[in-house]
């Protein structure tokens, strides 16, 4: 374990009955599924002709508005993480 904490891997051996630490990668975008969220919204705002900042502003939280209320978009986001929802058995 990698830290720059010195005292970090002594606070985490002390509450070794509760705490997993486990190494992630460095940062991955296919495993985040705001990335899918955030392509789809751009996708939408680069087909708009929008003359000032403010009107774009106002497009992407309808755009993001219209995403909220519809799960079966944001359920697909997830997926195309490959992550799972819920734990996984060790």
């Amino acid at each position: 374990m990698q830290s720059r904490e010195v005292g970090f891997p002594s606070f985490c051996d002390a509450r070794a009955d509760w705490l997993a630490v486990v190494q992630l990668p460095a940062y991955a975008c296919e495993l985040n599924a705001t990335e899918g969220v955030w392509a789809h919204v751009k996708r939408d705002l680069g087909n708009l002709l929008a003359e000032i900042i403010d009107e774009r502003a106002v497009s992407a939280k309808r755009l993001l508005k219209r995403i909220q209320y519809r799960p079966e978009l944001i359920d697909g986001f997830r997926a195309q993480t490959g992550l799972a929802l819920e734990p996984q058995p060790s």
